[in-house]
């Protein structure tokens, strides 16, 4: 999708020299993936501290059983 985009040319030149790519193309696209992974992150760290924790779920327990249950322990 062609688009035009007012960009400020400090900003890209910066863009360009830090990233070390050849094109306004690649440093445009390299900062949109960062914007969105960095978003998206920010997302995850909202949930930290929301959920219940049941201090009695015994994970190994349920491991164990799966894998028998798979047949890839003895028992």
């Amino acid at each position: 999708m062609a688009t035009n985009l007012a960009i400020d040319p400090e900003l890209l030149s910066h863009a360009l020299e830090v990233s070390g790519v050849r094109t306004k193309k690649e440093a445009v696209t390299i900062a949109l993936e960062e914007f969105i992974a960095r978003r998206e992150q920010r997302k995850l760290l909202d949930l930290f501290g929301t959920l219940d924790w049941d201090e009695d779920y015994d994970y190994k327990s349920e491991r164990l059983s799966r894998d028998r249950k798979l047949g890839l322990v003895d028992g």
